[in-house]
C-alpha cells in the first residue's frame, strides 16, 4: 500500500519539474555492504529487507549487495549442502514476495540449484516487486591461491537457458541478459559477480557494447593490502571504457575470518569518475548511495563513434545478448497491492501529468507498446520527489573544486598556451631573437593580463628577450586610470616593451566622416560607438604586427565566443593567433593566481597581477559620469558564473536547457551548500534562483545561436580543455543560420520561473 510518505511525493512530482531526480536523467543506486549472519539465510533476508526499506523511502532505483549476501561468501564446503541451499532459496522467496511494496529494484547474492540438483550456481537475482527478473551466474569461477570456487560452482559462462530450482519452480539463468527500465531512458541493468570484472575481457564489456548502460558487481573479495585499490582500478577502467555506471558491493562485517579478512568496500563509478564510496572495514550497514547520470552515458556513447565501431567488431559474439527482460520503475506492476488506488488516494494524490521531454518520451515508448501488443496498459506512474541530487556537481565545471586537481588542470592548461604560441612562433621565423615578435594589446583586464604573461613565458622557452614582446594600451572614451596603469606597471614588470596610443582622435575622426552623433559632440553611446573602439585598436595591432615584422595574439576567451562577447573582423576577434580562446572566463582567474604561487614571475610582476584580480571585468567603451557606476559587462550580458555552467553542459555533456536549468538550481541554489574553488573570494560567493537562472539561460541561448557566425571564422588557437573548444576545426559544428527555436520552447515550457 502506498504510504503517506510515498503519495506526498508523488503529488510533488507531479507539480514541480525539479522534485524528482528521475525527470532529469538520473537513477539513484545504492552499493550495500551489511553484516552477514554466516550460514542463516533467513536472517540475513530480514537484514536486506530492513535495508532496503530504507533505501526505498530514499527514493533508491537499484540496490546491489555482496556476492552470496543472503548466505555468506566464506562458507567453503557448507555451500553443498541441502538445508543451507533450500534455506538460502527460502530466503531468495521472502526478499521476492516482500519486494512488491519496494521501489528499488534488487541486485543480491544467493547459491541456486540447477534444475537437476547434480550442480550449484553462484547466482545475482535480479528482483522488482514481486517479479524475478533475472538470474545472472558467476560466469569465471576462480580457483588459485585462495580461492576454490570451481570446487562447489558451477561456471555460468554457457549456462544461458539453464534453469535453478526457485520456490518449486524453475527459473532460467540469464548470464546475458540486460534488464531495460521502460520508465526511465537509458537505464539498462547487466550483472556481474565479482570475479567476472578481473579477467581479460569480463562480460560487462560485452554487455555494454550490447547496450547496458549500468553494471552491477556482486563481489566476495577477501582483502589484503593493495587489493582495494586493484578494485578500483577494475571498476574505473570498466566504466571508462564501457561509458557506463559501475556499482560495486564487497563483503565485509560477518565472513569468516579462518583465514581471510574482509573490508566491505563499496564504490560507484560513472564513465570513470568516482561518484562516491563507503567506509572500510565498517561495523553495521554501510551504503554508497548517488545518482547516476544515464543522460551522460548515452551522450558519450552517441559521440564517442569508435564506441559503436567496437560493437559491430564484436557483433557475432553480442548475439547472445538477445534476451531483454522489461521493468517499470515507478509502475504500473502487476502485483495489484503495490499502489493504494482507493477514492481516498485518488483525493489525496493529483492525476499524473507529464513534465518534460523524458516523461513525454516514456509515456510514448509505453503507449507505442501499448498499440503494438494491443493490450490497454495504465499510464505511467510519476516518479517521486528525491530531494537534492546525490553526487559531486561543481558550481564551476571548468574549475575544480580540489585544490590540489586545480593546481594540476592550471599547470596543464597554462602550459598548454604557451606550447601552441612556441610552436607557431617558430614556424614563422619567432625562434631566434630578431625573429617574429608577438603583438598584443594590453587593457589591464583579466584576458590581456593572462595572454601577456602567456607570451613572457613563451619567450623565455624560445630564449629570446621579454623585450621583443611589443606590448600596447590603447586607451579610449571610458578607459580608467586604475586600467591603464595596471597594462603599463605589468608590461614593464614583465621586461615588455610598451607603448600608450591614445585612440580617441581617431576614433572621433571615423564616428565624424560616418555621421555619427558623437563626432559632432553628441554623447550618444550606441554600439557602433563601442565597436568603433574596439575596431580601431584592433586595426592599430594588425598594423603594428605589419610595420614591426610580428603577429597579432588575440585575447579573448572561451566564453566570449560561446557568447559572441567580441567585435567581428577587425576587432578582438580577429588575431593571428589566439592563446586564450580555450579558457573560459571562470578559469583564466585561477591561472593568474597559479602562476602567482608558482613565482613563475618576480614580486613585482606578482602584485600587479593581484591588482588586476581585484579589477571588476569591464569592456571599458562607455564614459561613465560622475557618482555612476562603470560599465559592467556582468550586467549587460549576464554572469560568467552561469553561462560557463551552461556551456560546458551544453558543449561538453550535449544536455538541453531543462537540465541545465536543474543542474545549475542544485549547485548555485544555496551559497551554503556544497564547495567553492580554492582562492575563491567570499564576497562573490553567491545563489541564483530559479528566475534568475531561466532569465541568463534564455540570454546564453539567445547569443549561442545568434553569433555562430563569428566561431565559424576563428582564427587558430589550441584546445586546452577536455570541456571542449568552439573552433570549428575542432569540437564544434554548427551552421551560422541554425535556429534556436525548439531550445527556446524547452526553456519556456520545462524550466520552473520561480
Amino acid at each position: 500500500m502506498t504510504s503517506a510518505t510515498d503519495t506526498a511525493g508523488h503529488a510533488a512530482a507531479a507539480t514541480d519539474p525539479h522534485a524528482s531526480i528521475y525527470d532529469h536523467g538520473f537513477v539513484r543506486v545504492a552499493a550495500v555492504t551489511l553484516p552477514v549472519a554466516l550460514a542463516d539465510p533467513a536472517a540475513n533476508a530480514q537484514r536486506h529487507l530492513e535495508v532496503l526499506r530504507d533505501l526505498h523511502d530514499q527514493q533508491v532505483g537499484i540496490a546491489v549487495f555482496p556476492e552470496l549476501s543472503l548466505t555468506g561468501y566464506s562458507l567453503d564446503d557448507l555451500v553443498l549442502q541441502e538445508p543451507l541451499l533450500d534455506a538460502a532459496e527460502q530466503a531468495v522467496l521472502t526478499v521476492l514476495e516482500a519486494s512488491e511494496d519496494l521501489m528499488p529494484i534488487i541486485v543480491l547474492g544467493a547459491p541456486l540449484r540447477a534444475k537437476d540438483r547434480s550442480r550449484v550456481f553462484n547466482c545475482g537475482v535480479v528482483i522488482h516487486r514481486g517479479q524475478i527478473l533475472g538470474i545472472a551466474p558467476k560466469q569465471n569461477l576462480p580457483t588459485y591461491r585462495e580461492f576454490y570456487e570451481r570446487r562447489w560452482f558451477a561456471p555460468g559462462d554457457d549456462a544461458a537457458g539453464e534453469e535453478v530450482i526457485l520456490g518449486g519452480q524453475f527459473a532460467q539463468l540469464s548470464p546475458h541478459g540486460i534488464i531495460r527500465v521502460e520508465d526511465v531512458p537509458g537505464l539498462s541493468l547487466f550483472v556481474e559477480v565479482c570475479e567476472d570484472m578481473w579477467v581479460p575481457v569480463p562480460p560487462s564489456a560485452e554487455a555494454a557494447l550490447a547496450g547496458a548502460t549500468v553494471i552491477a558487481n556482486l563481489s566476495g573479495s577477501p582483502i589484503t593490502i593493495g587489493r582495494a585499490e586493484d578494485r578500483k582500478l577494475m571498476a574505473r577502467s570498466a566504466s571508462a571504457r564501457g561509458q557506463a555506471a559501475y556499482i560495486y558491493a564487497a563483503a565485509g562485517e560477518g565472513e569468516s575470518t579462518t583465514d581471510l579478512a574482509w573490508d566491505g568496500q563499496t564504490f560507484v563509478y560513472e564513465c570513470g569518475d568516482l561518484l562516491g564510496e563507503s567506509e572500510r572495514f565498517p561495523t553495521g550497514v554501510r551504503s554508497t548511495i548517488v545518482d547516476v547520470d544515464l543522460d551522460r552515458i548515452v551522450a558519450e556513447r552517441r559521440r564517442q563513434n569508435t564506441f559503436d565501431d567496437n560493437r559491430r567488431t564484436h557483433a557475432a559474439s553480442l548475439e547472445k545478448f538477445d534476451g531483454w527482460e522489461e521493468t517499470t520503475l515507478f509502475g504500473p506492476w502487476d502485483a495489484p497491492d503495490c499502489w493504494d488506488d482507493s477514492d481516498e488516494d485518488d483525493e489525496e494524490m493529483p492525476e499524473p501529468i507529464l513534465l518534460g521531454g523524458r516523461r513525454r518520451a516514456a509515456q510514448a515508448r509505453h503507449d507505442a507498446r501499448s498499440a503494438a501488443t494491443g493490450a490497454e496498459l495504465p499510464a505511467l506512474r510519476t516518479p517521486p520527489a528525491t530531494g537534492p541530487l546525490r553526487r559531486h556537481l561543481d558550481r564551476f565545471p571548468f574549475v575544480p573544486d580540489d585544490p590540489a586537481r586545480l593546481a594540476q588542470d592550471c599547470y596543464e592548461a597554462y602550459n598548454i598556451q604557451v606550447a601552441g604560441l612556441v610552436r607557431r612562433l617558430k614556424q614563422i621565423g619567432g625562434d631566434m631573437p630578431g625573429g617574429t615578435r608577438p603583438v598584443i594589446g594590453v587593457s589591464g583586464g583579466l584576458d590581456s593580463t593572462h595572454a601577456l604573461i602567456v607570451c613572457a613565458r613563451a619567450m623565455d622557452v624560445l630564449g629570446r628577450d621579454r623585450s621583443e614582446i611589443l606590448a600596447f594600451t590603447m586607451p579610449g572614451f571610458a578607459t580608467t586610470e586604475h586600467t591603464r596603469s595596471n597594462a603599463e606597471l605589468l608590461s614593464r614588470a614583465i621586461g615588455a616593451s610598451f607603448e600608450t596610443i591614445d585612440i580617441r582622435p581617431a576614433s572621433t575622426q571615423m564616428l565624424k566622416d560616418m555621421g555619427h552623433p558623437f563626432g559632432e559632440g553628441e554623447p550618444v553611446y550606441d554600439v557602433t560607438f563601442e565597436n568603433v573602439q574596439a575596431g580601431m585598436r584592433y586595426d592599430y595591432l594588425f598594423r603594428l604586427a605589419n610595420h614591426h615584422g610580428g603577429i597579432v595574439v588575440g585575447t579573448g576567451d572561451l566564453s566570449e565566443l560561446a557568447l559572441g562577447w567580441c567585435t567581428y573582423g577587425v576587432g578582438d576577434h580577429m588575431s593571428h593567433y589566439g592563446v586564450n580562446a580555450g579558457v573560459p572566463k571562470t578559469l583564466i582567474q585561477h591561472l593568474i593566481r597559479w602562476v602567482i604561487s608558482e613565482g613563475i614571475f618576480d614580486a613585482a610582476t606578482a602584485e600587479v597581477l593581484r591588482a588586476v584580480l581585484d579589477t571588476e571585468i569591464s569592456p571599458e567603451l562607455i564614459p561613465t559620469a560622475p557618482g555612476q557606476k562603470a560599465q559592467s559587462t556582468e550586467d549587460s550580458i549576464g554572469p560568467y558564473a552561469l553561462h560557463d555552467f551552461a556551456l560546458y553542459h551544453l558543449l561538453r555533456r550535449g544536455y538541453g536547457p531543462g537540465k541545465i536549468a536543474y543542474l545549475a538550481h542544485q549547485a548555485w541554489g544555496d551559497a551554503e551548500a556544497g564547495e567553492w574553488p580554492a582562492g575563491y573570494a567570499e564576497d562573490d560567493r553567491r545563489a541564483y534562483d530559479r528566475g534568475e537562472i531561466k532569465h541568463w539561460l534564455t540570454v546564453f541561448t539567445r547569443r549561442f545561436f545568434s553569433n555562430q557566425f563569428k566561431r565559424s571564422a576563428l582564427p587558430n588557437a589550441p584546445k586546452v580543455l577536455a570541456g571542449g573548444s568552439l573552433s570549428p576545426r575542432g569540437d564544434w559544428r554548427m551552421p551560422s543560420d541554425a535556429a534556436s527555436t525548439a531550445w527556446l520552447a524547452e526553456i519556456e515550457r520545462d524550466v520552473p520561473g520561480d
